[in-house]
């Protein structure tokens, strides 16, 4: 019984948690970018459509911003796989310090700070690339024939849920440890 209860305060604490959202995070980037690299055409065909903002509203206001030249297009490409593979090297590295906290009950702090850096990169990605450049600037919001605002969304929303997780102040106390209530006021 008492092997299952450790067992539990380990599988069932908020360290556990977060090697979990990291490690299916690394494992989300690391298919992501291996796709990008099997399949170049298909998104790479997507950057040059938000960057031409050929299938967008057209307006003289903003149509100048539009980008044909398809060396910066490979150049964004290549970056973007590039910070792909760099999220899921950086997360695969903080799901190995998580996994040893946990087994060896020792300090997270560097797990934490990979983790914090890998979502980080993640925020800068999609809510700084895809959202803000590449749905403002190249309104992809508005583009009929590619619109990742979702997908780039929904990225940058679980890594917010994996900061926010990461930056929980510790518990001062342990679940089946008994503290002694704070002093009343005055």
């Amino acid at each position: 019984m008492r092997i299952v209860l450790k067992f539990l305060d380990a599988a069932g604490s908020l360290r556990a948690a977060v090697a979990v959202l990291a490690a299916i995070t690394a494992l989300y980037y690391l298919i992501v970018a291996i796709t990008n690299c099997a399949d170049p055409h298909t998104n790479r065909s997507g950057v040059a459509a938000v960057f031409s903002m050929a299938a967008t509203v057209h307006n003289p206001a903003t149509d100048w911003r539009a980008i044909h030249n398809s060396t910066v297009v490979l150049i964004a490409y290549i970056l973007i796989v590039f910070w792909e593979f760099s999220i899921a090297l950086v997360m695969t590295g903080a799901t190995i310090a998580w996994i040893r906290a946990l087994i060896r009950g020792s300090d997270d702090a560097i797990a934490a700070k990979l983790a914090s850096s890998g979502w980080t990169m993640v925020v800068i990605l999609f809510f700084g690339g895809f959202l803000t450049i590449g749905g403002e600037w190249f309104r992809m919001w508005a583009n009929k024939e590619v619109n990742a605002s979702t997908a780039a969304l929904q990225n940058f929303l679980i890594a917010a849920v994996g900061l926010i997780l990461v930056h929980l102040p510790k518990s001062p106390t342990r679940p089946g440890r008994t503290t002694t209530a704070p002093a009343a006021p005055d």
